[in-house]
């Protein structure tokens, strides 16, 4: 590569591509072909095994080959190969370029001509480069990386040493000894994804609505009070909320004072009931995202058409009436994005189940999950539990991406700012 363009004095294209295509062979030739070639097996030597040496004599111990880096390394030797396949067909597109502009007698750029347009009419080639070198590195190869690990044994009893074993840590979640949780915990994930996104969605609204009545007065000062709850960092209101929810917590402490409870109230511990804690969660959660919603509902309705509202008004229609026909479904309109995007963060909402509950109560049915638990939060306990089950928690991952997808792609297109756009 590169050839054609220095014949014709483009110096610095041709430079750059057969600097890049020596550089790749280099690679390939003193790495790649390895890395390639290892990632069929992920490694040959499995467990630590004792052999005995003839030419010295003794017994030696072979360590097992770290298929951590050989997955790793073999993923990104793919990735890169793939590149240079595609820088090679825009090489060749190039040429073309090059053949038919002589052919035809056209204007060849020169080398200063091309430098000219990498900021100036290829300015957005220019300027994408680097983001795209870094979404390659720090997100396709960890998700490409995360993919593969699904199909292999890679767990607490397979530490270094691991083997592609195809579908069957798909098939231990789904129909073998995980089956048993995470159908109960995708349950879970979906109710409470549903709960806190309605629940924030609706009093948000209400607030917002209330806030900008005719009768309320430092209308600046109420939405400020408000949103302090949103400027505070999310994991502070959080731990704050744990402390006061706890058993011996100000909480109970005040209720046990007035003598409406006789004795304190377990709403988030271990020994809390499931149905109480995973109430407590969903109002917990309706204190940090009902102030999102007052915000963006509050945008809307000042800018609602107020003749549309005073004629329905001079027509008769009660406050109600103006809601249900008018305001509500305008508000749907603007917001029906946003919240399915609020629901696909309810559906990975690590922190307030992480922060507030930690999953418990433990539930004795469940495989390292809480009732409590989302998906996410259980994937990070197999990650991090004593099991350490690193293939399920990748099936997992993948599983949550794409009931997120399906759900965002049948929504949006059910939407109808997505029909009229």
């Amino acid at each position: 590569m590169g050839f054609v363009q220095l014949r014709h004095k483009q110096w610095a294209k041709g430079i750059a591509l057969l600097g890049i295509q020596i550089a790749f062979w280099v690679w390939f030739i003193f790495s790649g072909a390895s890395a390639l070639s290892m990632l069929s097996n992920l490694g040959e030597i499995k467990s630590k095994k004792v052999v005995f040496d003839q030419t010295q004599g003794v017994y030696l111990t072979k360590l097992p080959d770290n298929s951590v880096l050989i997955l790793l390394f073999g993923v990104l030797a793919v990735i890169l190969l793939l590149a240079m396949l595609g820088l090679y067909i825009a090489h060749l597109r190039s040429m073309r370029t090059l053949y038919v502009q002589l052919r035809d007698g056209e204007h060849v750029p020169t080398n200063h001509e091309n430098l000219h347009a990498l900021i100036d009419e290829r300015l957005h080639s220019t300027l994408l480069a680097v983001p795209i070198v870094l979404i390659v590195a720090f997100t396709i190869l960890p998700t490409v990386y995360m993919i593969s690990m699904a199909f292999t044994n890679y767990d607490g009893k397979h530490p270094i040493g691991f083997s592609w074993t195809g579908f069957k840590a798909f098939g231990n979640v789904l129909t073998g000894d995980l089956a048993g949780t995470f159908f109960p915990v995708l349950g879970w994930t979906l109710v409470w994804a549903v709960c806190a996104t309605a629940t924030t969605f609706f009093f948000g609204v209400l607030l917002a609505m209330l806030i900008e009545s005719k009768g309320i007065t430092h209308k600046g000062f109420w939405r400020t009070i408000f949103v302090i709850v949103y400027a505070v960092p999310q994991f502070v209101s959080l731990l704050m909320m744990a402390q006061f929810l706890d058993l011996q917590g100000p909480l109970n402490n005040i209720l046990m004072s007035i003598h409406l409870i006789s004795s304190p109230i377990n709403f988030i511990g271990a020994s809390a009931s499931p149905l109480v804690a995973r109430i407590t969660v969903i109002v917990v959660n309706m204190w940090i995202g009902i102030p999102v919603s007052m915000l963006i509902s509050t945008a809307i309705i000042q800018n609602l058409p107020q003749d549309q509202i005073e004629a329905a008004r001079i027509d008769g229609a009660n406050a109600w009436q103006v809601f249900r026909s008018i305001t509500f479904p305008q508000i749907l309109f603007v917001m029906a994005p946003s919240l399915i995007q609020q629901f696909i963060g309810n559906i990975n909402n690590f922190n307030v189940i992480y922060l507030l509950t930690a999953g418990y109560p433990m539930n004795n049915n469940y495989n390292g999950a809480g009732d409590t638990d989302l998906l996410v939060t259980w994937l990070y306990n197999l990650v991090f539990g004593q099991t350490q089950r690193y293939n399920a928690s990748a099936v997992l991952g993948i599983l949550i991406f794409i009931l997120s997808a399906v759900f965002s792609l049948i929504a949006y297109r059910r939407t109808n700012a997505f029909k009229e756009g």
